[in-house]
């Protein structure tokens, strides 16, 4: 199949009038075309490479730690309904026995169409309790390798980021041990500035939700986000939802950061496609009213949000470039996570993820392995 008449996203970062060649479910030469391969106007719209969020709970009323089948399926087939077609969701702070159900849930699902199940985001239990948000308290634990590896084996290698506190009991040894199997990330933390940098020296290499449960960045005590912006090597992400981050924010790390090492997230969680009301998070209550997520006490509670309209935002609200978003909800995660060999592209013999959006941003179709998603 070809899609014709499109702006072509390309990995140079830049749109190009052109056209999308699908063979077998993956990206080909346009320059190798069959007369007789079927046709497809594109109407001009922007040909982008599915989004891929790394860091969300849920939607649609489902959440990963419901740790069942049918949960993964109905948040698999939302993404995909709106434009994300690769997936990573992210744990809670849960008892043992749940997050162990969770992580063999997602070991042994079996595909069902939507979004492509391609890691798990464990965030907690190995935190700080003085940052923990959302999270359960009295589920948190001391970093520990052999839950960390027993967990990996359930969820038959598909975690691909564990979130830790560097100034807790043990979490250096556990980078010095880990460092090599998982991306390390720095979460839910109270850690300083020299004790970020060492835990980055040591070997963790992603910041998560940059600003969102860490100290604050200041002049004098510049803590994880300075640590994070001195490891040329970690990547960060960013909620771009209007909520989390103030808009001159976001444009600041851009420059701090540079547009290679930021990650869009959405972090968002079950209320995300739902009316405003009452949900859950983590065992917890929590009140949702437009894009924000609360709990009873206040504290911010994932986002309502999802990632392409954290997109938007951040293009159409917070002023950053349109070719400089895609990159950070497309090629960014897909190489934090080890999967941009086989898609965060339009690259030929990648698999044929692929959205359309009009000139307003406005989700016109949506193929996965080149198959249209309806």
């Amino acid at each position: 199949m070809i899609i014709k008449n499109v702006l072509v996203y390309t990995e140079k970062k830049e749109f190009i009038q052109g056209c999308v060649r699908i063979v077998d479910g993956k990206f080909a030469d346009p320059q190798k075309a069959d007369a007789n391969e079927k046709c497809m106007d594109g109407g001009g719209a922007y040909a982008v490479p599915g989004l891929i969020d790394i860091h969300f709970h849920g939607c649609v009323g489902d959440d990963m730690c419901d740790g069942s089948p049918d949960a993964i399926a109905n948040i698999a087939a939302y993404e995909a309904s709106i434009g994300v077609t690769s997936i990573a969701p992210a744990t809670m702070t849960i008892a043992e026995e749940e997050l162990h159900k969770v992580m063999s849930t997602a070991g042994q699902y079996e595909y069902r169409g939507g979004a492509k199940l391609v890691g798990i985001n464990m965030e907690g239990p190995f935190i700080s309790e003085a940052k923990k948000g959302a999270q359960a308290a009295e589920h948190i634990r001391r970093c520990d390798v052999s839950l960390f590896r027993s967990l990996q084996k359930d969820a038959k290698g598909l975690i691909k980021l564990v979130d830790i506190a560097p100034e807790t009991e043990g979490a250096m040894e556990f980078i010095d041990m880990v460092k090599d199997e998982v991306v390390v990330s720095l979460a839910h933390t109270t850690a300083d500035y020299d004790t970020a940098k060492e835990a980055y020296d040591r070997g963790a290499r992603h910041a998560t939700h940059l600003y969102n449960a860490m100290p604050p960045f200041t002049h004098r005590a510049p803590g994880v986000i300075g640590a994070a912006r001195d490891c040329e090597r970690c990547r960060a992400e960013l909620i771009c939802d209007g909520v989390h981050i103030h808009p001159s924010v976001v444009r600041a790390t851009f420059e701090m950061f540079g547009e290679d090492r930021v990650i869009l997230i959405s972090d968002s969680m079950r209320a995300a496609g739902m009316p405003d009301g009452q949900y859950t998070l983590g065992g917890q209550d929590v009140f949702v009213k437009g894009n924000l997520a609360q709990l009873a006490d206040g504290t911010i509670a994932g986002s309502a949000t999802n990632l392409a309209d954290c997109i938007r935002v951040a293009v159409k609200k917070m002023g950053i470039p349109l070719e400089t978003a895609i990159a950070c909800a497309t090629m960014n995660p897909a190489k934090e996570i080890g999967i941009y060999d086989t898609c965060g592209s339009v690259t030929e013999g990648k698999a044929a993820d692929l959205i359309l959006l009009d000139s307003e941003l406005v989700l016109k179709k949506v193929f996965i392995s080149g198959e249209e998603y309806v």
